[in-house]
């Protein structure tokens, strides 16, 4: 595999988003990548949720946020586990990866939602797909990644993830260079119980599937990038990132004051909160409806910049996460 890797340059993978009357464009990587398509999932099922009246209470997301949240996330979760993997070697579902992005199919998705949580939800059927012959990925740990959101004076913007998987990855080093430990991305079991095979299996020649989200928000009229953000966190890349576009897009926050708010998330298990940073009112509820909830570290990196709404101010606002060693800079 090292001797014949070749790096393959992708389309990005961009689906509309509207919020508050405003149509933009998220654009971010294609699978093997999970993420891009989990994050736009997720977004797009609250909004067909009562999600965007509920406000900010004190400053954090409420208990009724949180669930719709978080049954959104297991209902993106399943798909992303029944689903994505290299698509050198699984198609699509139903022929294109915007199968699952389609409004339809997400609002279908969105009415599984109910008062009570779902604690584990199946995976969907998108449009064209009448079987699969695949087995649902079991949940595994995902490590490493780093990110770095950069717009230059010209307003070209990046956003990238970068990652060799676990700290030091292999921990082995060849001229310089540390080699990655991203087989450990594959699928540990090839195939379920009854032998049906697993799309994210190891096979010669295949690229693991990933959880990295650097994303490019755009206003879709004119094509004016509005933002750009990333993080690393393994599986939970996801939810980081989706917080913060949420955030900023949805409750008007600056990239800071998105990314300062607590994690939270749900990888289609417990309900996954930021240790000591939700009321114990807050985590009751959530348990009331059913969640089982886990508070734990939830080390996010996330970087973000965002086009300064307001005239006669500074052009581009940044944020770094103080959760770890990021920074901002600019002139």
């Amino acid at each position: 595999d090292l001797a014949n890797y070749q790096p393959r340059e992708r389309e990005a993978l961009c689906h509309d988003w509207k919020v508050k009357e405003r149509e933009l464009r998220l654009c971010g990587f294609p699978p093997p990548s999970s993420g891009a398509i989990a994050v736009g999932q997720i977004l797009g099922i609250l909004g067909h949720t009562p999600a965007a009246s509920l406000p900010l209470q004190d400053g954090l997301p409420s208990a009724d946020w949180l669930h719709l949240y978080t049954e959104a996330a297991r209902l993106a979760f399943a798909d992303r586990a029944q689903y994505v993997a290299d698509p050198d070697f699984v198609p699509a579902p139903g022929g294109s990866w915007m199968g699952l992005l389609d409004p339809g199919y997400l609002a279908s998705r969105a009415r599984l939602i109910g008062q009570q949580s779902l604690k584990t939800a199946p995976a969907g059927q998108p449009s064209g797909v009448q079987r699969t012959s695949y087995a649902p990925m079991p949940d595994q740990p995902e490590y490493g990644t780093s990110h770095i959101s950069i717009i230059d004076a010209q307003s070209n913007a990046l956003a990238m993830t970068t990652t060799i998987e676990d700290a030091f990855g292999a921990r082995q080093m060849v001229q310089g260079f540390l080699l990655n430990n991203e087989l450990t991305d594959f699928s540990f079991a090839p195939e379920d119980a009854q032998g049906r095979k697993i799309a994210n299996r190891v096979e010669p020649g295949k690229r693991p599937r990933s959880s990295m989200a650097p994303t490019l928000v755009l206003d879709k009229a004119s094509g004016q990038v509005l933002m750009s953000a990333g993080s690393p966190g393994g599986a939970l890349i996801i939810h980081y990132t989706a917080k913060t576009l949420y955030g900023v897009a949805q409750w008007g926050l600056t990239p800071q004051q998105a990314i300062d708010l607590p994690n939270f998330g749900s990888l289609n298990g417990p309900t996954l909160l930021e240790e000591k940073r939700f009321p114990a009112a807050t985590v009751e509820q959530l348990r009331t409806r059913g969640a089982e909830v886990r508070e734990m570290n939830m080390t996010s990196g996330l970087q973000a910049i965002t086009r300064n709404p307001s005239p006669g101010k500074p052009q581009w606002l940044g944020g770094a996460d103080p959760r770890r060693e990021g920074v901002v800079m600019g002139d």
